[in-house]
């Protein structure tokens, strides 16, 4: 017996040292993958382009202007003025986004994961992160800001609502970042049952619809346009659209002199805001 405690002093996980032989390091040939962001679904946009529709580096929109061409009372044999609609444009000039990933023959041999799939796997996170960036860039150029203070209110939203309404337009989507959802958590009348008339709230720590708008969180990290405090009401049928030339196309490449492979992704996309006042934004501190 006392040459077993003996034995077993030795084999002791308090005085091994994981990598040895006494006890053996396992890598487990799982990889945890990075976590999937909150983004934009592309169906809130009013209109997407593709690359079979849109010809040259860029083309034109043309958008009637709202409140012309006016009917007027006329005197009996008088001559009926004249008037005609006005028009607008915006352009779309799809940009090239990119990124080329370079991995060596002996990394792809020794490593326990396919690197160059997993690489090109994340590559399509960033390019999907990218399209949200560049909505929410389009997005800012509302035609009216509801600035709130430290915490979003309930007025706040009304008065974006309001302001989209004002213009003709019927609010249906209201993107919200992460420091404003947690404002609306905090608000009572979306957590109580008695005044949500659910409690979607409570159960799922978010609520889908406010005033009849459709809510949806954005990731703060999906780009520069993403602002935690920033939240946006729009409708989705007038407010922007998105063009897209060169799908997400990805080109597997080789490089013998360096004893490389790889590949080459890229896209060719641009998103413009169709008509700002179908957009109010919010800001709080």
């Amino acid at each position: 017996m006392a040459e077993m405690r003996k034995i077993n002093e030795y084999i002791s996980t308090a005085d091994g040292t994981p990598g040895t032989l006494l006890i053996p390091k396992l890598i487990m040939p799982t990889l945890i993958e990075e976590v999937e962001k909150a983004l934009i679904p592309r169906e809130m946009a009013a209109i997407v382009w593709g690359p079979s529709q849109i010809s040259g580096s860029s083309f034109t929109v043309d958008l009637e202007t709202p409140n012309t061409l006016d009917v007027r009372e006329t005197g009996e044999g008088a001559e009926v003025a004249l008037d005609n609609i006005d028009f607008s444009t915006v352009t779309f000039t799809p940009k090239k986004y990119g990124v080329a990933i370079r991995i060596t023959r002996e990394m792809i041999e020794d490593s326990q994961f396919e690197l160059l799939q997993r690489n090109i796997k994340t590559a399509g996170k960033r390019f999907a992160e990218n399209e949200t960036n560049l909505i929410l860039g389009a997005l800012d150029t509302a035609g009216a800001t509801t600035a709130g203070g430290a915490s979003l209110t309930i007025s706040n939203i009304a008065e974006s609502m309001f302001d989209v309404e004002d213009n003709d337009f019927e609010p249906t989507d209201y993107l919200v970042g992460n420091e404003q959802v947690q404002d609306l958590r905090n608000i009572d009348t979306f957590v109580e049952a008695n005044k949500a008339g659910n409690t979607e709230m409570m159960n799922t720590g978010f609520i889908g619809t406010i005033f009849g708008l459709n809510v949806a969180r954005f990731s703060t990290n999906a780009g520069a346009n993403a602002v935690a405090t920033s939240g946006y009401v729009f409708d989705r049928s007038e407010a922007y659209a998105i063009a897209i030339s060169r799908e997400l196309t990805v080109e597997n490449t080789t490089l013998p002199t360096f004893d490389m492979e790889g590949a080459v992704i890229t896209q060719r996309i641009d998103v413009q805001a169709l008509r700002t006042n179908a957009i109010s934004k919010i800001t709080t501190s």
